[in-house]
């Protein structure tokens, strides 16, 4: 059973002093992927700033990842003490286009810290738990090398677990082809941590394929048994329409078939719902950082 290799916690559970003493010379990084988050990102990251890099030492940097924002991401989160780059202009040659999974990618080579936290950076009741819940399995249990979070969502003033795309496509489809990973409670999930040594070698998943690929690619790479999940409480962001929802799905099942079964469906299908314009699915992936000479010759040697 999933309950048996998944070590599951709260965040709860992690003593910020246990956390801080476990470090020792760790680097920490934490990463946030923005695209158009003004409102959110900078209360973000000066939480993060205050409390986990100036008071206590336990983060070492603060890196926003800005992907192609068309509002004031940029100024918020540098105002609130966060290094900014620019995703258009990292690692160029492999790619200037916009999407969740370049853009983690990108933060993966821009940052330093031997362990690295990534937050959405659309979080509305952002707490500091959510970090070090997240740290606390890597920083105490050398065995674990991946930590997803879960938590509880308010939609429509209810609390529920996973998304739609969760409980309608990523989990029934874990359960049939990934049994193995059948219990991780939201592998959807944009907040989780891994080590740089794990994170190097696999591949990264372009748009919203990403979370789902990087759970299925470390547990094929360093057995289920090296990952972990924490419960982070509640959790409230944004919730997309229906039709925002569609390619997601798409995407998501694009990862996780082209895993299981690769050849069993095309890099490229166009959508075509009713009444609305048709939507062009892609799935590509960017290559793992370790096999690039840039991110070796900055990071490997």
């Amino acid at each position: 059973m999933i309950g048996s290799h998944v070590r599951t916690h709260d965040a709860d559970d992690f003593a910020i002093d246990a956390l801080v003493a476990a470090k020792g010379s760790v680097t920490v990084s934490v990463c946030l992927p923005a695209r158009n988050e003004e409102a959110t990102v900078g209360p973000i990251v000066s939480a993060i700033r205050e409390h986990l890099v100036d008071a206590l030492g336990l983060v070492d940097e603060i890196v926003v990842v800005d992907d192609h924002s068309t509002d004031h991401t940029q100024a918020a989160a540098s105002g609130a003490g966060a290094r900014v780059v620019v995703a258009s202009e990292v690692l160029a040659e492999h790619g200037r286009g916009h999407g969740k999974g370049g853009a983690l990618w990108k933060s993966l080579h821009a940052s330093t810290g031997d362990v690295v936290v990534w937050i959405d950076a659309d979080l509305r009741d952002f707490d500091t738990r959510f970090v070090t819940g997240l740290l606390g399995p890597v920083l105490l249990d050398p065995r674990i090398d991946f930590v997803k979070g879960f938590y509880e969502r308010p939609i429509d003033g209810q609390a529920r677990g996973g998304g739609r795309v969760t409980e309608l496509v990523a989990r029934p489809m874990l359960t049939l082809l990934y049994p193995q990973l059948s219990g991780v409670v939201q592998p959807l999930s944009g907040e989780y941590a891994g080590r740089r040594s794990v994170l190097e070698q696999v591949p990264f998943v372009e748009g919203y394929g990403v979370d789902v690929g990087l759970l299925i690619d470390v547990a094929e790479a360093r057995g289920v048994e090296a990952i972990a999940q924490v419960d982070l409480g509640r959790r409230v962001h944004r919730n997309r329409p229906l039709e925002e929802l569609s390619p997601m799905a798409a995407q998501v099942m694009h990862a996780i078939l082209r895993r299981a079964a690769p050849g069993l469906t095309p890099e490229r299908v166009v959508m075509t719902p009713p009444e609305l314009d048709p939507v062009e699915v892609v799935y590509r992936e960017r290559p793992p950082l370790a096999t690039l000479e840039e991110y070796r010759a900055t990071h490997l040697s």
